[in-house]
């Protein structure tokens, strides 16, 4: 099992990091030179079988990979149209899939000879994962966290020191996502030298969209041979919830070129729209443009003149003012479509998907399950749904129940 594939005639980005008009790299002068420092790096590793035999190694030992895909049965039956089933990322070491990421990048650093580590987090299992993938590996790292997201994701603060990390508060901004990774960027232009920038998402310059999805890809490429495995063909749709979109590339990635499989991200909707309070970049018509945030040209919430916005989600995952440039590009070339979940909707997917099948999603997660119990009535009882379950909800415990009334 590859962890790195470019399937088809989808071999993007081009040598500059551009997927079609977005992507590229929109950073200081000075950070240019360690860009191309960890593309090449990056294509030596991806080209070494020790490389990729350790991280596989890894993957089967302390990751737990292949999560399975299970089939939602008693969900499918009540909803009474199309078989759903999930894509258990919530199975993996850590509990999301940002291990998948945070492992590979970890072996990278270890590999070009650096011993700090910097990251960023929002909901709290990014930084989980790189505090994780820097314990086993022996780095030092820290982690910078939104103040906000911090006082809402209380477990992974308390796991991220446990396991060594330094949790730096955030106070700038909303003190959420956007303003952790505003921070990371500041700490490592300080310290390119001596530091590893392991970013969480499929975003930010060039390397980090390609380098994050090939190491998410891993999802894709199992859940491609287990669904076929169980089934006996492929899925009609995919789905999975789209921050800056690393659990959703991931899985896509390995469908992209199956024109049969519909590809559906689905945005945190908070409040709606028409509210202001969301971080909904696809579909905002007045507010979601093309614009550069944190090194990369992708869809951003902006205003007229091009300040960015304030974001909302019930996840602290989804809370993000711009999108990663691939799905950009998919978007465009209607290869992917773009919905949105309201914080009710991802809520009530929580409620429904453990009293229906005992699995406690992520908030952020919970959002694919929305969309696939609004979508899976509209079809017929032989399709099939594939929903990327990207992570488990013990970190979202106290948001859900203060939120559902359960306290």
């Amino acid at each position: 099992m590859n962890t790195y594939i470019k399937t088809g005639v989808t071999q993007v980005p081009d040598e500059r990091g551009y997927y079609g008009e977005f992507g590229g790299r929109f950073v200081p002068e000075t950070i240019m030179p360690a860009l191309d420092e960890l593309t090449a790096a990056y294509e030596a590793a991806m080209a070494d079988p020790t490389f990729q035999e350790r991280l596989m190694y890894l993957h089967r030992t302390y990751t737990g990979r292949p999560t399975p895909v299970s089939y939602a049965q008693r969900l499918s039956e009540h909803l009474g149209g199309a078989q759903i089933y999930l894509k258990r990322e919530d199975l993996a070491h850590t509990g999301a899939h940002k291990i998948n990421n945070a492992l590979g990048q970890a072996l990278l650093a270890q590999r070009m000879g650096k011993q700090r580590i910097i990251a960023e987090t929002g909901a709290g299992q990014h930084g989980v994962a790189s505090a994780t993938a820097s314990s086993l590996l022996g780095l030092d790292c820290h982690v910078y966290m939104g103040s906000v997201d911090m006082a809402r994701q209380q477990p992974n603060v308390f796991r991220m020191k446990l396991l060594g990390a330094e949790v730096i508060p955030v106070e700038s901004g909303t003190k959420t996502l956007k303003d952790a990774i505003s921070e990371a960027m500041r700490d490592w232009v300080t310290n390119v030298r001596d530091s590893f920038y392991l970013l969480g998402s499929a975003l930010g310059p060039h390397p980090y969209p390609m380098m994050v999805r090939d190491f998410q890809s891993v999802i894709g490429i199992e859940a491609r041979e287990q669904i076929q495995e169980l089934t006996g063909r492929l899925p009609d749709v995919v789905m999975a919830c789209v921050g800056g979109g690393s659990n959703s590339i991931g899985i896509f990635h390995a469908f992209r070129d199956d024109a049969s499989v519909d590809l559906i991200g689905i945005e945190a909707g908070g409040h709606g729209v028409l509210s202001g309070e969301h971080a909904a970049r696809f579909n905002d018509p007045q507010l979601g443009r093309p614009g550069v945030l944190h090194g990369t040209r992708s869809y951003v919430l902006q205003n007229a003149d091009g300040q960015i916005m304030n974001t909302h989600s019930v996840s602290a995952g989804l809370d993000y003012a711009s999108v990663g440039p691939e799905h950009a590009y998919l978007r465009q070339t209607e290869r992917a479509y773009y919905t949105l979940a309201t914080d009710d909707e991802a809520l009530e997917g929580v409620k429904t998907l453990a009293r229906m099948e005992g699995i406690i999603p992520a908030l952020e997660s919970a959002h694919a399950v929305a969309e696939a119990v609004k979508r899976a009535p509209t079809l017929p009882k032989d399709s099939i749904i594939l929903v990327n379950l990207s992570g488990r909800g013990d970190k979202d415990l106290n948001t859900i129940m203060k939120e559902l009334n359960l306290g």
